[in-house]
């Protein structure tokens, strides 16, 4: 009898979740049409000038519309390779704010993330072989006739023919046509 009880409570609360469910559906819908390939690239373009009138540079854009509000993720580095500051970031909100609100490409809420591009795993500039000497890398290696496709050690010297490592106390040249990837790590033993 209990059960006979609960039973039209469980199907008003059923009725209660698909009715919301039906309500959010019908949202991220609204989302979807305003959000589509095109109007992502036209929202992308926008952000791109505006970021080059402030001497920024767009790394990338994220949109998540499974979030509500919506979140729109901006990643953006200097032009002149400087570091970016949170002031920089502060200072790009406000004119990229302004140019989605005025665009209409959005006519939904949002929240709008600026960041830096922070650091990579992967070192690629000669800045990034500067600032990481000392530090534990893993060389991933392209020899074709080698067992050894991985090599660990402490960054030592970087060249323009070769990269040295430190493994163990011994320094060890790697030709540059025989790698495929520098990555920080953590040293194994």
């Amino acid at each position: 009898m209990l059960f006979f009880l609960l039973n039209p409570k469980i199907q008003i609360f059923k009725f209660f979740i698909e009715k919301e469910f039906l309500c959010v559906k019908i949202n991220l819908k609204l989302i979807y049409i305003n959000l589509n390939k095109e109007n992502k690239i036209k929202l992308e373009t926008l952000l791109k000038k505006v970021a080059k009138a402030w001497d920024f540079e767009i790394c990338s854009l994220q949109i998540r519309t499974n979030q509500n509000p919506i979140l729109l993720e901006i990643i953006i580095k200097k032009t002149n390779g400087d570091d970016i500051s949170l002031d920089d970031c502060a200072l790009f909100n406000a004119p990229a704010s302004k140019e989605i609100e005025n665009s209409n490409l959005l006519n939904c809420s949002y929240v709008l993330e600026i960041s830096s591009q922070g650091v990579s795993d992967e070192l690629t500039s000669e800045r990034d072989f500067k600032t990481f000497k000392g530090f534990p890398v893993n060389v991933e290696l392209n020899q074709k006739n080698s067992k050894i496709k991985f090599l660990n050690g402490l960054l030592y010297e970087k060249s323009k023919d070769y990269l040295a490592i430190n493994i163990k106390g011994k320094i060890k040249k790697i030709p540059f046509d025989e790698v495929l990837k520098i990555s920080l790590c953590t040293l194994k033993d």
